[in-house]
């Protein structure tokens, strides 16, 4: 089960973050760059998303092909600097590499939010 969480904003609108397993075939290594080590950091990411509802967020990600996608409990609900980004963003959609533990709140990082799309990205072919 992924570990995850929201956050009801005053406007009405809902924040969601999970933590997810990567997509087969994402290759988030080469989208967060050469220095990313291989290991259980690059296995999840952490997503955000901003909808009306927790519903609809959950059916946004499912839209995309994250069909298994579900949010129990309210673990790990997205910080104050997830929020911020998620509410900068045109697309209301973000991802990065999750912590280890992936229940605490994660520890200030230099790696930025990346668009859904590097996430959904598919590899380039080697011919």
């Amino acid at each position: 089960m992924a570990a995850g969480g929201f956050c009801k904003l005053p406007n009405g609108s809902v924040v969601v973050a999970l933590n997810l397993p990567s997509p087969p075939g994402s290759g988030t290594a080469a989208a967060i760059g050469a220095g990313a080590a291989m290991g259980s950091a690059t296995d999840c990411v952490r997503v955000l998303v901003l909808a009306q509802n927790r519903a609809r967020a959950l059916t946004r990600l499912r839209n995309l092909g994250m069909r298994a996608v579900y949010l129990r409990g309210n673990a790990a609900p997205p910080t104050p600097d997830e929020i911020t980004a998620v509410l900068h963003h045109p697309d209301g959609l973000l991802w990065r590499t999750a912590p280890d533990s992936g229940v605490t709140p994660p520890e200030p990082t230099t790696e930025l939010w990346h668009p859904i799309r590097a996430l959904l990205r598919r590899p380039a072919s080697q011919t």
